[in-house]
């Protein structure tokens, strides 16, 4: 979002940036020409009371995922400083990304009543997020969703794969969600690549090294990589870096301690530079159960490096177009994978070809394609 702020501006559309929480870890990055709007937060009670006024048609869906909570989604509490900011500002368009904000963005301007187009956007593949959420609230959240959707003036997913998945879970017709993709800084992302690092490994250039990117969260199945990784050890010297912070960490070490590759495998933690990383690696291994649109996997392309993925809902499979631009396999399937990894070792792609794929996804092209929706003429 920041880099399509960015974009924007660059443009000449004047931009501002609405948070809930003016704190985290881009928030130095954003430039002077974005204005940061810091949202006010109303009580839990008042904000219920302003989405039932706004939607009294949809009592009964609102019930269980908004009004009958305890603890309704905290981003509920900001639909009132939301409306107020429309009303007083009058923009053209408004973008919200990620469910609780979308609803937040539709609820706004039904009660500011005025003409900002609202475009609403998912990150992930909605149903499995919410059959997964650990709020069982959200697991009745579908008749709201499709009401509420319907009623923004577009939906945007990051890939045709959520998009179709917005449209089978929630009913709402197919040619109201338009998938754009994320955007890729292709020349930030090469000059990143060109910069030093100091793990050792990477600095050797003799043992092939295998590279994960990502948080250390089940939805990344990293254990299948380790699985998979300890069969391409027992074909040949290889070594195993996985880039990314998160819970799974100790689970991650002791399994490769149990698999007999520790000595292999390491995980530096999380790091700001994982493109210089990618340059240098012999092949990025995208292990995940479940996405939306993996930016890593296009980011490892702009960086010429070979890429194995997972064939999961959704994304991979557009990116590496039907595996013309690197192999696809089963989720879970830790022996193909390993299969997978070893033909790329032996037999890497041109590097030129992967760098021209991922520049289709350049922020260039992408923020003109955003701007199209957000401002149809």
């Amino acid at each position: 979002m920041l880099h399509l702020a960015k974009a924007f501006t660059a443009s000449g559309h004047r931009v501002d940036l609405l948070l809930c929480q003016t704190k985290g870890a881009f928030l130095d990055t954003v430039p002077h020409t974005i204005n940061v709007v810091a949202l006010k937060p109303s009580s839990g009670l008042v904000s219920r009371l302003r989405v039932l006024i706004a939607n009294p048609c949809l009592a009964l869906a609102l019930l269980l995922p908004i009004l009958l909570p305890h603890k309704p989604p905290k981003t509920i509490r900001y639909l009132s400083g939301l409306t107020a900011y429309l009303i007083r500002e009058q923009p053209d368009a408004l973008l919200a990304a990620k469910t609780h904000a979308n609803l937040v963005a539709v609820w706004a301007k039904k009660n500011a009543a005025n003409r900002t187009r609202v475009v609403v956007s998912e990150r992930s593949t909605l149903s499995t997020v919410i059959q997964q959420s650990r709020k069982w609230r959200w697991r009745f959240s579908r008749p709201l969703i499709r009401e509420v959707y319907s009623q923004a003036d577009l939906v945007i997913a990051v890939s045709h794969g959520v998009a179709d998945d917005i449209s089978s879970y929630t009913g709402l017709a197919r040619e109201r969600i338009k998938a754009i993709c994320n955007p890729l800084l292709t020349d930030h992302i090469r000059a990143q690549s060109l910069l030093p690092i100091s793990h050792p490994w990477f600095n050797a250039g003799e043992i092939p090294i295998v590279l994960g990117v990502g948080r250390l969260v089940p939805a990344k199945d990293f254990q299948t990589l380790l699985k998979a990784f300890s069969h391409v050890r027992a074909t040949r010297p290889a070594r195993l870096v996985i880039l990314g912070e998160g819970r799974e960490r100790q689970a991650l070490e002791s399994l490769a301690t149990e698999l007999g590759i520790a000595s292999d495998f390491s995980i530096p933690g999380f790091e700001a530079n994982p493109y210089a990383y990618m340059t240098r690696a012999s092949v990025f291994v995208l292990s995940s159960a479940l996405e939306g649109l993996p930016n890593a996997l296009i980011e490892a392309l702009a960086c010429g490096c070979p890429v194995v993925s997972t064939n999961c809902r959704s994304g991979p499979q557009e990116i590496l177009d039907n595996g013309a631009f690197g192999p696809l396999v089963p989720v879970g399937d830790d022996k193909t994978l390993a299969e997978a990894i070893l033909q790329t070792l032996e037999h890497p792609p041109n590097a030129n070809r992967l760098r021209a794929r991922a520049a289709e996804f350049d922020i260039h092209t992408i923020s003109e394609q955003y701007l199209e929706a957000l401002l149809p003429t």
